[in-house]
């Protein structure tokens, strides 16, 4: 009960587990991958990877649903200050509606583990697994149970609220801002009233229009 409280919550008493797991086998660079926006009505799929210098511990690096929005801002500067490489990737809208929004996720996680300037020897993936001759391990939860996973979800979280920023300004009725594309009352609200916007993905909203 204890162990499944901690996770409900955050916390973990290594978040360092699976990456010590692995240096231990002998990988040094180990990186970890999350994605952000799935759920999404909006836009591009965001994903990052990080790879921390090795025992690089600070506690409040985890999952980014877990952070305050200011919160997250802060540790995005300390993540890219600290890590020894952070690599970001996108999968657009035109992804997301042609190969659905699983499969943009795995591509933009592709791409940010391609964006690193050092290569990983080791893959720790949120709840997925990507087409790359790299191990890897795929953790449920991982943004939960790992230091590394969780740096990536605040990095790819960010990343994709600073889009919705510039979205908001073109499309202010739908309260981008805010919502960041999810199904809130006002957003729904906009839809009903207003329709799409070019940004919004159109297989999500089949049950709308």
């Amino acid at each position: 009960m204890l162990r499944k409280f901690f996770i409900k919550w955050g916390f973990r008493m290594d978040r360092l587990y699976y990456e010590r797991k692995f240096w231990e086998k002998g990988f040094h660079l180990v990186a970890g991958i999350d994605e952000a926006g799935r759920g999404s009505l909006i836009g591009a799929v965001v994903a990052a990877a990080v790879i921390l210098p090795r025992n690089f511990q600070w506690a409040e690096i985890k999952d980014s649903k877990l952070l305050s929005a200011a919160k997250r801002e802060v540790l995005y500067k300390l993540i890219y200050q600290k890590a020894l490489a952070v690599g970001v990737g996108m999968a657009e809208l035109e992804i997301v509606e042609r190969l659905n929004v699983k499969n943009a996720a795995r591509q933009a996680m592709l791409e940010a583990v391609k964006n690193l300037v050092l290569k990983p020897d080791f893959l720790l993936i949120d709840a997925e697994n990507i087409a790359l001759n790299i191990p890897q391990e795929n953790i449920i939860k991982g943004d939960v149970k790992s230091q590394s996973i969780a740096a990536a979800s605040i990095i790819a979280k960010v990343t994709r609220d600073h889009l919705c920023l510039e979205w908001d300004a073109l499309y202010p009725v739908y309260g981008f801002k805010k919502n960041k594309g999810y199904l809130t009352r006002q957003h729904k609200e906009a839809l009903l009233t207003h329709g799409a916007c070019p940004i919004h993905r159109p297989s999500f909203l089949k049950k709308f229009f």
